[in-house]
C-alpha cells in the first residue's frame, strides 16, 4: 500500500485507540505513560522515516517494523523510567497496539471507506475527526496522569528510620536505618538502601506497592515483609541478615489483592529466600544463594508460578510448593541442594518438592548435584509438562 504522509499519521491515530482505552480503564499511570510512549515513537518514525523510506509499503513489512518499533519503545521505557510491573504487560500492551493497527489498515478501515486504499490511507473526514479525538484523549489523559501522580521525594544521605509511609508517594535513593513501613496504596521505593529494622520494608494492607533496585541489609526476620498486600519487587538485593531466622521477601495472605511478583533478586544468605503462603505470586528470574531450609517456598494454598530462577547451595530444599498451593515451576535450575542433617526425607537435599496435598507443575527445570531430586510427598502430586 502507497501511504502518504497524513494517510500515516491518522491511520496511527486511529488503531491507537483499543490500546489506549485499555490503559483508561485500567487506570495506572505507567499504562498511559507507555500507550503515549509507544504512539510517539510510531508518529516519529512515520514522519521521519517510513514516508521517505516507503514509496510503497507490502502487508509484510509490518512484522520487522513492528519488530524495530517494539526495540525502541523497550530502550525508551526503560531509560525514562516507566514503571511497568511485569514486562509481559507492556509486551501484551504493544502486541494489542499492533494488532489493532493490522486489523485496522487491511479489514476495519478499507470497509468503512471504500476508497481508503486509493487515497493513500487517509480515513476521510470522520477519520481525522476520530484520529485527532485519539490524540486529544492521549494527551489529556497522560496530562491528567501526571497531574495525580504521586509527589517524590528524594533522600539524600542516611536517615534514620524507621519511616512509615501513609500516603502515596515515590521515595528516591538514600540510605535508611531502622527500616521503612508502608500503609498506603501507590507507593514506590527506587534506588534506596535499608539497613536493619525487624522487616527491612514491611508493607501491609496496601497494593499497587512498587520496590525497584532496594538494597536491604541486617534486618532481623523479613528483607521484604508483604502482609494482604499487592507489590512488585523488581531487582532487589538482600544480604547480611542480622538473625539466622531470617527470609528474604515473604509475601502472606495476599490472595484478595492483585498478583504479586519478585523478579531479578539476588538473595543471599537467609533462612528461606522467597516465601509465599496464602498468596498469588510471580517468582522469576531471581537468585538465591545459600539459604539454610528453602531457597523458595511456595505454601499454604497459594497459586504461585516460579519461572527461570536459579537456586544454589540451598539446605534442605531447593524449591518447594505445599499445603494445598498449586505451582506452576518451569525453567529453574537448582544446584547443589544438600540435605538439612535430621534425617527428614523432605529435606534431604531434595531440588524440586512437593508435600502435604499440594499441586506442582514442573517443566523445563535442570537440577544439579542435589541428592534428594524432585520428589513428591504426603499426599502431594508432581505432573511434568
Amino acid at each position: 500500500m502507497s501511504f502518504t504522509l497524513i494517510g500515516r499519521l491518522q491511520t496511527r491515530l486511529l488503531a491507537a485507540a483499543p490500546a489506549l482505552a485499555v490503559a483508561l480503564g485500567v487506570h495506572r499511570w505507567w499504562a498511559l505513560e507507555l500507550v503515549a510512549l509507544m504512539l510517539g515513537v510510531g508518529l516519529v518514525l512515520d514522519l521521519v522515516v517510513y514516508d521517505r523510506v516507503f514509496s510503497y509499503q507490502p502487508a509484510w513489512l509490518a512484522v520487522p517494523l513492528g519488530a524495530l518499533e517494539l526495540g525502541i519503545v523497550y530502550v525508551l521505557m526503560r531509560r525514562l523510567g516507566i514503571m511497568v510491573p511485569h514486562l509481559r504487560f507492556a509486551l501484551l500492551l504493544f502486541g494489542l497496539g499492533w494488532l489493532s493497527q493490522q486489523v485496522a489498515v487491511h479489514a476495519v478501515l478499507p470497509r468503512l471507506r471504500l476508497e481508503y486504499g486509493e487515497s493513500g490511507g487517509e480515513p476521510g473526514r470522520a477519520g481525522a475527526v476520530l484520529a485527532a479525538a485519539v490524540a486529544i484523549t492521549a494527551v489529556g489523559g497522560l496530562a491528567g496522569a501526571r497531574a495525580v501522580e504521586p509527589p517524590t521525594v528524594h533522600l539524600h544521605g542516611t536517615v534514620q528510620g524507621p519511616i512509615v509511609i501513609r500516603h502515596a508517594q515515590t521515595l528516591v535513593g538514600g540510605v535508611v536505618r531502622g527500616g521503612i513501613e508502608i500503609r498506603a496504596n501507590h507507593v514506590t521505593l527506587r534506588n534506596v538502601t535499608i539497613v536493619g529494622g525487624e522487616y527491612g520494608v514491611d508493607v501491609e494492607h496496601a497494593q499497587h506497592v512498587m520496590l525497584d533496585n532496594v538494597r536491604l541489609l541486617q534486618f532481623k526476620l523479613d528483607g521484604v515483609h508483604a502482609l494482604d498486600a499487592g507489590v512488585m519487587v523488581h531487582d532487589c538485593s538482600v544480604s547480611a541478615p542480622a538473625s539466622n531466622l531470617a527470609t528474604g521477601v515473604l509475601i502472606d495472605y495476599s490472595m484478595g489483592r492483585p498478583m504479586s511478583m519478585i523478579e531479578g533478586c539476588t538473595i543471599v544468605g537467609t533462612r528461606e529466600g522467597i516465601s509465599t503462603h496464602s498468596s498469588a505470586v510471580d517468582v522469576m528470574n531471581n537468585h538465591v544463594v545459600g539459604t539454610t531450609t528453602r531457597g523458595i517456598s511456595l505454601t499454604e494454598m497459594s497459586m504461585d508460578m516460579a519461572s527461570g530462577n536459579r537456586v544454589d547451595n540451598a539446605k534442605g530444599i531447593g524449591i518447594l510448593c505445599m499445603d494445598h498451593s498449586m505451582c506452576q515451576i518451569e525453567h529453574n535450575t537448582v544446584a547443589g541442594a544438600t540435605p538439612a542433617g535430621d534425617d527428614n526425607p523432605s529435606e534431604s537435599g531434595v531440588a524440586i518438592e512437593s508435600y502435604f496435598y499440594a499441586e506442582a507443575t514442573l517443566k523445563h527445570n535442570t537440577v544439579i548435584a542435589s541428592p534428594g531430586g524432585v520428589q513428591a510427598l504426603d499426599e502431594s502430586t508432581i505432573t511434568h509438562g
